[in-house]
């Protein structure tokens, strides 16, 4: 049951922002970004490839692994099991790679098919995904592309779009972990709605 302030916060967002240029699964995306956000530039920003959420609901039916590249996206998806590699490395003395970089190639080649990854934090996570794009091995589920930051951000995301990754990412600046959080609680409950109505 919805509580009536989130209600109420989901007709403000709709009444403030055209989303009729999304299908649905889209729209349920971008509304819970701006809701966990209050920004609706997220809504102007954001990008799917075609199928990704559709892609991401089958894995998550069939109990795919989700990692993320930070323990603060962890915390914010509380209602499905997640893994982060970050603490399994160690920084280097000129701080490349970044931790970030050598965690996600370690999930990627311990979770080569079908896995969700939600990068919400590290630009330097989500190049170690982008390289991996071209090889045939490395086929994830979704990549949830979400970082934040002046540094890398904007190009790591623009790297996601133009890959050949099923993605959910947005272009600019714009990103971080409530942002992430929020585009994969909202493809779960797609998909808990979905397996709900097959009952």
């Amino acid at each position: 049951m919805i509580h009536p302030i989130e209600k109420k916060s989901y007709q403000i967002i709709s009444d403030q922002f055209d989303f009729a240029g999304f299908d649905h699964l889209q729209q349920a995306v971008a509304k819970r970004i701006v809701h966990a956000t209050a920004d609706f530039d997220f809504a102007r920003s954001i990008a799917f490839s075609f199928q990704g959420i559709e892609s991401a609901i089958e894995a998550i039916s069939s109990d795919a692994p989700v990692i993320c590249d930070v323990e603060m996206v962890r915390a914010g998806i509380t209602k499905y099991p997640t893994s982060c590699y970050l603490a399994e490395t160690k920084s280097t003395v000129t701080g490349m790679p970044t931790r970030s970089y050598t965690a996600m190639k370690m999930a990627a080649e311990a979770h080569p098919k079908g896995a969700i990854f939600v990068v919400g934090c590290a630009p330097t996570g989500l190049f170690a995904l982008t390289e991996l794009a071209s090889r045939a091995g490395f086929q994830p589920a979704l990549v949830i592309g979400l970082p934040v930051g002046f540094v890398g951000a904007a190009e790591s995301k623009a790297q996601l779009i133009e890959s050949s990754l099923p993605y959910v990412s947005n272009t600019g600046d714009k990103g971080g972990s409530a942002a992430a959080c929020a585009a994969f609680n909202a493809i779960l409950t797609l998909a808990k709605s979905q397996d709900d109505s097959e009952i």
